[in-house]
Protein backbone atom coordinates (compact mmCIF):
# COMPACT_ATOMS: atom_id res chain seq x y z
CA UNK A 1 0.00 0.00 0.00
CA UNK A 2 1.27 3.44 -0.95
CA UNK A 3 0.39 6.66 0.85
CA UNK A 4 1.59 10.25 0.67
CA UNK A 5 2.47 11.87 4.02
CA UNK A 6 2.12 15.60 3.54
CA UNK A 7 3.78 18.62 5.12
CA UNK A 8 2.05 21.31 7.19
CA UNK A 9 2.58 24.99 7.80
CA UNK A 10 1.95 26.98 10.96
CA UNK A 11 -0.17 30.07 10.45
CA UNK A 12 0.67 32.06 13.55
CA UNK A 13 2.68 30.57 16.39
CA UNK A 14 2.71 31.98 19.90
CA UNK A 15 4.78 30.44 22.70
CA UNK A 16 2.51 31.14 25.64
CA UNK A 17 4.07 29.40 28.65
CA UNK A 18 6.99 27.29 29.83
CA UNK A 19 5.71 24.21 31.59
CA UNK A 20 7.01 22.52 34.71
CA UNK A 21 8.05 19.52 32.60
CA UNK A 22 10.37 21.71 30.50
CA UNK A 23 8.13 21.80 27.43
CA UNK A 24 6.33 24.89 26.18
CA UNK A 25 2.66 25.54 25.57
CA UNK A 26 1.87 27.10 22.21
CA UNK A 27 -1.02 28.48 20.23
CA UNK A 28 -0.95 27.90 16.48
CA UNK A 29 -2.91 26.83 13.43
CA UNK A 30 -1.77 23.69 11.61
CA UNK A 31 -2.61 23.83 7.90
CA UNK A 32 -1.89 20.88 5.55
CA UNK A 33 -0.06 21.34 2.26
CA UNK A 34 0.29 19.22 -0.87
CA UNK A 35 4.05 18.79 -0.51
CA UNK A 36 4.50 15.14 0.43
CA UNK A 37 6.77 12.16 0.94
CA UNK A 38 5.93 8.75 -0.53
CA UNK A 39 5.54 5.84 1.88
CA UNK A 40 5.10 2.24 0.74
CA UNK A 41 4.31 -0.61 3.15
CA UNK A 42 4.04 -4.19 1.92
CA UNK A 43 3.54 -7.44 3.76
CA UNK A 44 6.80 -9.39 3.57
CA UNK A 45 5.75 -12.98 2.97
CA UNK A 46 9.31 -14.08 2.17
CA UNK A 47 10.96 -13.03 5.44
CA UNK A 48 10.65 -13.43 9.18
CA UNK A 49 12.09 -10.08 10.29
CA UNK A 50 9.61 -7.68 11.85
CA UNK A 51 10.49 -5.16 9.16
CA UNK A 52 12.79 -4.49 6.23
CA UNK A 53 13.54 -0.78 5.93
CA UNK A 54 14.74 1.20 2.93
CA UNK A 55 14.66 4.82 1.82
CA UNK A 56 15.39 7.07 -1.14
CA UNK A 57 15.21 10.76 -1.98
CA UNK A 58 16.68 13.05 0.68
CA UNK A 59 19.30 11.11 2.62
CA UNK A 60 18.13 9.99 6.07
CA UNK A 61 21.10 10.05 8.42
CA UNK A 62 19.73 7.84 11.20
CA UNK A 63 19.41 4.21 12.14
CA UNK A 64 16.23 2.47 11.03
CA UNK A 65 15.10 1.91 14.61
CA UNK A 66 15.29 5.67 15.24
CA UNK A 67 13.05 6.54 12.30
CA UNK A 68 9.54 7.59 13.27
CA UNK A 69 8.00 5.16 10.78
CA UNK A 70 9.65 2.23 12.57
CA UNK A 71 8.79 3.70 15.96
CA UNK A 72 5.15 3.85 14.83
CA UNK A 73 5.29 0.23 13.70
CA UNK A 74 6.83 -0.91 16.98
CA UNK A 75 4.28 1.07 18.96
CA UNK A 76 1.38 -0.73 17.28
CA UNK A 77 3.10 -4.10 17.61
CA UNK A 78 2.93 -3.71 21.40
CA UNK A 79 -0.86 -4.08 21.17
CA UNK A 80 -1.58 -5.78 17.84
CA UNK A 81 -0.20 -8.60 15.74
CA UNK A 82 1.38 -7.21 12.59
CA UNK A 83 3.13 -9.65 10.24
CA UNK A 84 6.57 -8.93 8.76
CA UNK A 85 6.53 -5.86 6.51
CA UNK A 86 8.70 -4.01 4.03
CA UNK A 87 8.71 -0.25 4.51
CA UNK A 88 10.15 2.13 1.93
CA UNK A 89 10.15 5.91 2.41
CA UNK A 90 10.93 8.26 -0.45
CA UNK A 91 11.84 11.46 1.36
CA UNK A 92 10.90 14.78 -0.26
CA UNK A 93 9.93 17.05 2.65
CA UNK A 94 13.11 18.75 3.93
CA UNK A 95 14.38 18.13 7.45
CA UNK A 96 14.80 20.95 9.96
CA UNK A 97 12.20 23.02 8.18
CA UNK A 98 9.25 23.29 10.56
CA UNK A 99 7.12 21.39 8.03
CA UNK A 100 6.42 18.33 10.18
CA UNK A 101 7.66 15.78 7.66
CA UNK A 102 8.82 13.19 10.19
CA UNK A 103 5.60 13.52 12.17
CA UNK A 104 3.56 13.05 9.01
CA UNK A 105 5.52 9.90 8.13
CA UNK A 106 4.78 8.48 11.58
CA UNK A 107 1.08 9.30 11.48
CA UNK A 108 0.63 7.88 7.99
CA UNK A 109 2.44 4.71 9.06
CA UNK A 110 -0.12 4.28 11.84
CA UNK A 111 -3.04 4.91 9.48
CA UNK A 112 -1.70 2.65 6.74
CA UNK A 113 -0.96 -0.29 9.04
CA UNK A 114 -4.40 0.10 10.57
CA UNK A 115 -6.00 -0.13 7.13
CA UNK A 116 -3.73 -2.84 5.71
CA UNK A 117 -4.24 -5.29 8.53
CA UNK A 118 -7.82 -4.36 9.50
CA UNK A 119 -6.78 -3.47 13.05
CA UNK A 120 -10.00 -1.44 13.45
CA UNK A 121 -8.33 1.27 15.54
CA UNK A 122 -10.63 4.27 15.85
CA UNK A 123 -9.55 7.83 15.17
CA UNK A 124 -9.30 8.82 18.83
CA UNK A 125 -7.07 5.84 19.59
CA UNK A 126 -4.88 6.59 16.57
CA UNK A 127 -4.52 10.13 17.91
CA UNK A 128 -3.40 8.68 21.27
CA UNK A 129 -0.73 6.59 19.57
CA UNK A 130 0.39 9.52 17.42
CA UNK A 131 0.72 11.79 20.46
CA UNK A 132 3.18 9.32 21.98
CA UNK A 133 5.40 9.67 18.92
CA UNK A 134 5.50 13.47 18.76
CA UNK A 135 3.65 16.63 19.70
CA UNK A 136 2.35 17.40 16.20
CA UNK A 137 1.88 13.79 15.00
CA UNK A 138 -1.76 13.79 16.09
CA UNK A 139 -2.57 16.57 13.64
CA UNK A 140 -1.66 14.35 10.69
CA UNK A 141 -4.19 11.72 11.75
CA UNK A 142 -6.90 14.33 11.13
CA UNK A 143 -5.00 16.28 8.44
CA UNK A 144 -7.39 19.21 8.15
CA UNK A 145 -6.89 22.75 9.50
CA UNK A 146 -6.83 22.66 13.30
CA UNK A 147 -6.03 25.07 16.09
CA UNK A 148 -3.40 23.54 18.37
CA UNK A 149 -2.66 24.36 21.98
CA UNK A 150 -0.81 22.56 24.76
CA UNK A 151 2.48 21.38 23.30
CA UNK A 152 0.73 21.20 19.93
CA UNK A 153 -1.29 18.10 20.83
CA UNK A 154 -4.60 19.65 21.90
CA UNK A 155 -6.53 20.10 18.68
CA UNK A 156 -9.76 21.81 17.69
CA UNK A 157 -11.08 21.97 14.14
CA UNK A 158 -10.88 25.37 12.47
CA UNK A 159 -12.71 26.34 9.30
CA UNK A 160 -10.43 28.50 7.20
CA UNK A 161 -10.80 29.20 3.50
CA UNK A 162 -7.63 29.85 1.51
CA UNK A 163 -8.96 28.36 -1.72
CA UNK A 164 -7.50 30.03 -4.78
CA UNK A 165 -4.43 31.36 -2.98
CA UNK A 166 -0.99 30.31 -4.14
CA UNK A 167 1.41 28.95 -1.53
CA UNK A 168 5.17 29.22 -1.91
CA UNK A 169 7.43 27.30 0.49
CA UNK A 170 11.15 28.06 0.63
CA UNK A 171 13.66 26.09 2.70
CA UNK A 172 17.22 27.45 2.79
CA UNK A 173 20.19 25.28 3.65
CA UNK A 174 20.00 26.36 7.29
CA UNK A 175 18.96 23.86 9.92
CA UNK A 176 17.43 25.36 13.06
CA UNK A 177 17.53 23.11 16.12
CA UNK A 178 14.65 23.29 18.57
CA UNK A 179 16.90 24.39 21.49
CA UNK A 180 18.32 27.20 19.34
CA UNK A 181 14.85 28.37 18.35
CA UNK A 182 13.61 28.44 21.94
CA UNK A 183 16.78 30.11 23.29
CA UNK A 184 15.60 33.64 22.51
CA UNK A 185 11.93 33.14 23.37
CA UNK A 186 10.20 34.81 26.31
CA UNK A 187 6.84 33.01 26.66
CA UNK A 188 3.82 35.30 26.87
CA UNK A 189 0.10 35.12 26.34
CA UNK A 190 -0.72 37.15 23.20
CA UNK A 191 -2.90 40.23 23.48
CA UNK A 192 -5.37 38.81 20.96
CA UNK A 193 -6.59 35.29 20.34
CA UNK A 194 -5.04 33.72 17.25
CA UNK A 195 -8.38 32.07 16.51
CA UNK A 196 -9.97 35.55 16.34
CA UNK A 197 -7.09 36.97 14.28
CA UNK A 198 -7.56 34.23 11.69
CA UNK A 199 -11.04 35.59 11.09
CA UNK A 200 -9.55 38.77 9.64
CA UNK A 201 -9.11 39.12 5.86
CA UNK A 202 -5.86 37.46 4.79
CA UNK A 203 -4.54 40.83 3.63
CA UNK A 204 -4.64 42.00 7.27
CA UNK A 205 -2.69 39.05 8.67
CA UNK A 206 0.64 40.74 7.95
CA UNK A 207 0.16 43.21 10.80
CA UNK A 208 -1.79 40.91 13.09
CA UNK A 209 -0.46 37.34 13.02
CA UNK A 210 3.09 36.56 14.12
CA UNK A 211 5.42 33.62 14.65
CA UNK A 212 7.27 34.15 17.94
CA UNK A 213 10.24 32.10 16.72
CA UNK A 214 11.11 34.77 14.16
CA UNK A 215 12.32 37.04 16.97
CA UNK A 216 14.71 34.29 18.06
CA UNK A 217 15.83 32.96 14.67
CA UNK A 218 16.10 36.04 12.43
CA UNK A 219 18.93 37.82 14.32
CA UNK A 220 21.18 34.75 13.97
CA UNK A 221 20.00 33.80 10.48
CA UNK A 222 19.32 37.02 8.55
CA UNK A 223 19.14 35.08 5.28
CA UNK A 224 15.86 33.54 6.49
CA UNK A 225 14.42 37.00 7.12
CA UNK A 226 15.60 37.98 3.64
CA UNK A 227 13.48 35.18 2.17
CA UNK A 228 10.42 36.52 4.00
CA UNK A 229 11.18 40.06 2.84
CA UNK A 230 11.65 38.84 -0.73
CA UNK A 231 8.24 37.19 -0.66
CA UNK A 232 6.62 40.48 0.29
CA UNK A 233 8.63 42.24 -2.42
CA UNK A 234 7.23 39.73 -4.91
CA UNK A 235 3.62 40.36 -3.95
CA UNK A 236 2.86 38.06 -1.01
CA UNK A 237 -0.14 39.19 1.02
CA UNK A 238 1.16 37.20 4.00
CA UNK A 239 4.52 35.58 4.71
CA UNK A 240 5.93 33.86 7.77
CA UNK A 241 8.42 31.33 9.00
CA UNK A 242 6.70 28.03 9.74
CA UNK A 243 7.22 26.21 13.03
CA UNK A 244 10.65 26.88 14.49
CA UNK A 245 12.12 27.19 10.98
CA UNK A 246 13.93 27.24 8.77
CA UNK A 247 11.27 27.16 6.04
CA UNK A 248 9.32 30.29 5.12
CA UNK A 249 5.99 30.37 3.32
CA UNK A 250 4.13 33.06 1.45
CA UNK A 251 0.50 33.38 0.39
CA UNK A 252 -0.15 35.07 -2.96
CA UNK A 253 -3.36 35.96 -4.79
CA UNK A 254 -1.69 35.20 -8.12
CA UNK A 255 0.95 32.64 -9.05
CA UNK A 256 4.24 34.41 -8.29
CA UNK A 257 7.44 34.43 -10.30
CA UNK A 258 10.03 34.18 -7.55
CA UNK A 259 13.56 32.80 -7.55
CA UNK A 260 15.37 31.89 -4.35
CA UNK A 261 18.82 30.76 -5.43
CA UNK A 262 19.79 27.29 -4.27
CA UNK A 263 16.95 26.96 -1.76
CA UNK A 264 14.36 24.19 -1.84
CA UNK A 265 11.21 25.75 -3.35
CA UNK A 266 7.69 24.33 -3.53
CA UNK A 267 4.63 26.06 -5.02
CA UNK A 268 1.00 24.99 -5.08
CA UNK A 269 -2.47 26.38 -5.52
CA UNK A 270 -4.52 25.80 -2.39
Amino acid sequence: MICFPNAKINIGLYVTEKRADGYHNVETLFFPTKLCDVLEILENKEGNEAYVWSSSGISIDAKAEDNLCIKALNLLKQDYYIPPVKIHLHKVIPFGAGLGGGSADAAFTLKTLNEMFALEIGTEKLIEYASILGADCAFFILNTPHMATGIGDVLSKKEIDLKGHHLVLVKPENHISTPEAYAGITPRVPDFSLCDQLGLPVAEWKSAIKNDFETSVFPNHPEIKQIKDQMYSNGAIYASMTGSGAAVFGLFTEKPKCTFGNCFVWTEEI
